[in-house]
């Protein structure tokens, strides 16, 4: 069951919602693939948001229950290794767990990032 509290009390910037509203109309092909392993609290019964907006950023999952952000890193995150890390700085900042996974490994080893995310331990506790 999703936590309210911790859910609501994230910081948002409302200015973001038609833009994470786009992303998610746009779909790209790894988070279309890894959003079909998650929804639908597949992934140990957990309630995963996609394109959940925190504070100025827009993170690809999101689970409140475990505090947890996914995110999926392919071409778009080049060239941007500070605004990454200022961007994990200010969620770890919040008390969330950031976890990357490569989009080629989503791409070409879908069920490898299953058993990765199943045996991580911040979503088995």
């Amino acid at each position: 069951m999703r936590d309210t509290k911790k859910y609501m009390s994230l910081p948002y910037n409302p200015a973001l919602k038609e833009r994470a509203r786009e992303l998610r109309k746009a779909g790209n092909l790894s988070e279309v693939l890894l959003w079909n392993q998650l929804k639908n609290k597949q992934l140990f019964g957990l309630d995963f948001d996609r394109q959940k907006i925190i504070g100025n950023y827009i993170v690809d999952f999101y689970c409140a229950e475990k505090e947890l952000v996914l995110e999926i890193d392919g071409s778009s995150h080049d060239n941007k290794v500070e605004y990454d890390a200022l961007r994990d700085a200010f969620l770890t900042g919040l008390g969330l767990t950031v976890i990357h996974i490569l989009d080629i490994d989503v791409k070409t080893n879908l069920s490898g990032v299953t058993l990765f995310l199943q045996s991580h331990p911040e979503l088995r506790e």
